[in-house]
């Protein structure tokens, strides 16, 4: 009878808590990051769950990120879990596995918030996610860089991963990036990202050892990486605030009390990354009742606009309407 080999030790865990906070600025969305000393490359203002200093999770999320930023974040929902192994690991790591919780925090426009402290600063999202923002149509990066190397990584043959997927590469491919008559499709932001880290086509994927990446002689410029998985996440709350405009009025924790329906759909365009028509969109706007006018005019160089509000009792009713945007225009 041979003697059972001992246990092997189960690695540390450890709880980190990461948010993409957003904010809009003329016809820019925003992103809050901050420069770690441990990290070469910006990151999103994070930190670990200390169970003994924080009640919840969302208690330490607002806890470093007023520590880190000096911002006190109003509307906050979490998004998803990350802990892949290998995400943000450096060679020979044997430091505790970091489980990341990410969120998704909305704060008003930048001249009406407090300065962000340290070296903690607002850069646009479409910085880190250019093929995203298809305002003025197709962006020249897709054509230039991205969909030549995806289609010759789709065609070569590849190994088994172990992941048992329904769809071949051609077909995430076409669905993702609307290949060969499909349509581009706006949330679908996270499975892009993902879909170019598999193919080795993002710094990230280099940084994390990924053979993909590794067997590439140069990577193409396809947007400023992230310290950690924190682009991952940040394409995960871009997924989610696209998705989720459609269906609750979360762009007026973007808004400033008083606009005008001018910047209210500018804000929707620069977070959707597609260009709405204006009549369109203005009879979507009336038909949902989301806004009222307060009476008053904003001057402008040519006719007066007209001041509009968001009427905040529509949070009571069940369910509280979103904008039901339609096709591109």
């Amino acid at each position: 009878m041979t003697e059972a080999s001992p246990p092997r030790p189960r690695p540390a865990i450890e709880i980190g808590l990461a948010a993409a906070i957003v904010a809009v600025e003329g016809d820019m969305p925003q992103i809050l990051v901050a420069h770690r000393p441990d990290a070469e490359m910006p990151a999103l203002p994070a930190g670990p769950f200390d169970p003994l200093a924080h009640r919840t999770f969302e208690v330490g999320l607002r806890a470093w990120v007023r520590e880190q930023t000096g911002l006190a974040l109003g509307y906050v929902e979490q998004l998803y879990t990350f802990g892949d192994r290998g995400r943000s690991a450096a060679a020979g790591d044997i430091g505790p596995h970091v489980v990341s919780v990410g969120y998704l925090a909305l704060t008003r426009g930048l001249a009406g918030t407090a300065a962000p402290a340290g070296d903690a600063g607002f850069m646009p999202w479409y910085d880190f996610f250019p093929w995203e923002d298809w305002r003025t149509g197709p962006p020249a990066i897709l054509a230039a860089h991205i969909l030549p190397q995806l289609k010759e990584w789709a065609r070569t043959p590849h190994a088994d991963d172990g992941q048992i997927r329904a769809l071949t590469r051609e077909e995430r491919l076409r669905l993702c990036f609307g290949c060969n008559g499909s349509p581009w499709d706006e949330e679908k932001a996270l499975e892009r990202y993902e879909l170019l880290y598999e193919a080795g086509l993002v710094a990230e994927a280099a940084r994390d050892g990924r053979p993909a990446a590794l067997a590439r002689a140069s990577l193409p410029p396809l947007g400023r990486p992230l310290a950690y998985d924190h682009r991952r996440i940040l394409a995960t709350a871009i997924s989610r605030l696209r998705a989720k405009l459609k269906y609750r009025p979360v762009v007026f924790e973007l808004m400033p009390e008083r606009f005008t329906l001018t910047a209210l759909q500018t804000s929707v365009e620069a977070i959707t990354g597609r260009h709405l028509h204006k009549q369109n969109f203005r009879r979507l706007v009336e038909a949902t009742s989301l806004v009222e006018p307060t009476g008053e005019m904003m001057p402008t160089a040519g006719r007066p606009a007209a001041l509009f509000r968001f009427r905040r009792e529509v949070l009571q009713e069940r369910p509280a309407p979103g904008l039901r945007l339609g096709t591109r225009a």
